[in-house]
């Protein structure tokens, strides 16, 4: 097995890394490192490191013909800044164009596209059930919503993971890096009023394995424990978890109007056609994720919502 990760140096895709490479798979990377840092990568046997941008096509074609993938996780996307639409479909739309053309092209086995829960847009009902109609409202969401629906158009095996919140070492976005650095530097936080479903990287790891089998079906899958909480849940526990003793209530503030009140997805239909499930609890996954910092500690942190959100 062979593996290409596009977006390779951030979370979620070094997280990869360090699965794969243990166990002898060559892995190629693609990153601008746009919202990611190249140290995270090691310089070791079996991984090779390109950086540049999926939108650059003769790039991505090159990476394909020389690296010859057998299989393909395409983690970029791009969601630095919600008003630069042309780079979100630069990076979203034309980037992801390029990945599944040079996949088809090169007879990759499998394609993983990792898909934003955004794609629901304002759902009609929580937990959202995979078949809930695609409504996005965000140049991310709909950029990325975008990109998913060419994976259709192949005639490869493909897996598009609509992804709960993902929680584990490098984390750099929402709302538990954002507590834990402002309140390790005494600065004041709010919470959104806002409701949403949280993964450990331990179940994210082991969903990976599952789709990366010969007979997993093709298709789209919630990635998710189904269970919603609120902002303020985490907001308690980081606090609890610093041993800190406020002189203020924390502002609960209502949701922006870039952002969704509740997004909590249904993980029915992948439990029981994959028979995968999360284990992991959420107090656990988010205790996890404050142990790593309190190691590795926090260096920038990004939103895909506007300036002013905790979330």
């Amino acid at each position: 097995m062979r593996i290409l990760i596009t977006g390779g140096a951030g979370c979620l895709g070094s997280n990869l890394v360090e699965k794969f490479i243990p166990d002898g798979i060559d892995v190629l990377v693609i990153d601008n490192f746009a919202t990611s840092k190249r140290e995270v990568l090691p310089d070791i046997d079996g991984l090779t490191i390109v950086e540049g941008s999926i939108a650059d096509q003769d790039l991505v074609e090159n990476c394909f013909s020389t690296f010859k993938p057998t299989h393909v996780i395409h983690s970029a996307a791009a969601y630095k800044d919600p008003d630069d639409w042309r780079e979100d479909t630069l990076t979203n739309v034309t980037g992801t164009i390029n990945v599944i053309n040079a996949s088809v092209s090169n007879s990759v086995e499998r394609l993983v596209y990792f898909q934003t829960a955004l794609c629901y847009g304002r759902p009609h009902s929580v937990p959202i059930p995979v078949d809930h109609p695609l409504r996005p409202f965000t140049s991310y969401g709909i950029s990325k919503t975008a990109g998913e629906q060419y994976l259709a158009l192949t005639n490869i095996k493909w897996n598009s993971l609509r992804l709960a919140n993902v929680t584990g070492p490098r984390l750099s976005i929402g709302p538990i890096p954002t507590f834990y650095k402002r309140l390790k530097a005494e600065q004041s936080c709010f919470c959104t009023k806002s409701v949403r479903d949280f993964l450990d990287m331990e179940d994210f790891l082991s969903i990976i394995d599952h789709v990366m089998q010969p007979e997993c079906p093709s298709g789209v899958f919630n990635i998710s424990t189904g269970e919603g909480h609120s902002i303020k849940e985490i907001f308690d526990i980081v606090v609890e978890y610093l041993g800190i003793q406020l002189d203020y209530e924390v502002e609960e503030t209502p949701v922006g109007d870039d952002d969704v009140p509740a997004v909590v997805l249904d993980p029915t239909h992948t439990e029981t056609t994959l028979g995968w499930k999360a284990k992991i609890s959420f107090r656990d996954t988010i205790i996890r994720m404050l142990q790593w910092y309190d190691k590795h500690g926090i260096s920038d942190v990004y939103s895909h919502l506007k300036s002013g959100s905790n979330k």
